[in-house]
């Protein structure tokens, strides 16, 4: 999974660089790449060589699939496991500006993912019924008078 070109983190910042400046971390043997503090990419070798995988949502993946993007996949004790990132698709990787519409859908899927979860509403609360007080003891005396 280790990238074996330090220098295509760069390159893929340039590529990613009509979002706004890009930071690129070291990352689980890859590298991660954020704009505004938000995970838009990650880069990793699953053995098809060095891959630059963009973000995707519920609302964007199926543009990543009509395009044939590849989905990161990995094995693990249970079988395989994806998670929502897929493959540039190769002509975007020829600049920015072809890959500018990519990168848009990759930072749309990272705003999405930030958004916090609509918190549940907490149940209603049971009406109190009205219950008789105890008498007092100055009720006591007034009616004994």
């Amino acid at each position: 999974m280790a990238i074996q070109n330090p220098d295509f983190a760069d390159y893929c910042c340039e590529l990613l660089s009509g979002l706004g400046p890009c930071v690129a971390k070291r990352m689980f043997g890859g590298w991660g790449i954020s704009v505004d503090g938000l995970t838009v990419a990650i880069l990793a070798n699953l053995g098809g060589g060095d891959t630059l995988w963009l973000k995707a949502s519920a609302d964007t993946q199926a543009q990543f699939e009509a395009e044939g993007c590849p989905r990161f996949s990995y094995g693990s004790k249970t079988g395989t496991r994806g998670i929502n990132y897929y493959g540039a698709p190769a002509d975007a990787m020829e600049s920015p500006a072809l890959m500018l519409p990519w990168a848009r859908l990759a930072m749309q899927a990272a705003l999405q993912a930030k958004k916090p979860a609509p918190k549940p509403k907490a149940p209603a609360k049971a009406k109190k019924t009205a219950t008789a007080k105890p008498a007092t003891k100055s009720a006591k005396q007034s009616r004994g008078r």
